[in-house]
């Protein structure tokens, strides 16, 4: 299981909030509006908005995209709450993996 931690990449400090299929969903502390998450997939990487689930950039590939998508059109509000906690600097809520869900 994937739990969440705190980790520094060069000066930015971010929250890797849920991992599931291999995929790594983070939030930075001192990110930038638009409301959004990022994500990593071994090398691969995308950053997407949270309120449209537009996708601001990514390099993952199509049925990455898809899963991460489909979590987050699951989990939208979990993710602004997160989004608001990652702003103060406090800790993230654990959100639900899309491998752990219930069908």
């Amino acid at each position: 299981m994937f739990e969440a931690a705190v980790r520094v990449v060069g000066l930015f400090a971010f929250q890797a909030t849920q991992g599931f299929f291999g995929i790594i969903i983070s939030m930075y502390h001192n990110d930038h509006a638009p409301r959004q998450f990022h994500v990593s997939y071994g090398e691969a990487e995308a950053v997407i908005a949270i309120d449209s689930l537009a996708v601001i950039a990514s390099r993952l590939p199509p049925r990455v995209l898809a899963l991460v998508l489909e979590w987050g059109a699951r989990h939208r509000d979990e993710l602004r709450v997160n989004w608001e906690l990652a702003r103060q600097g406090l800790p993230l809520r654990r959100i639900v993996p899309l491998d752990q869900e219930a069908p």
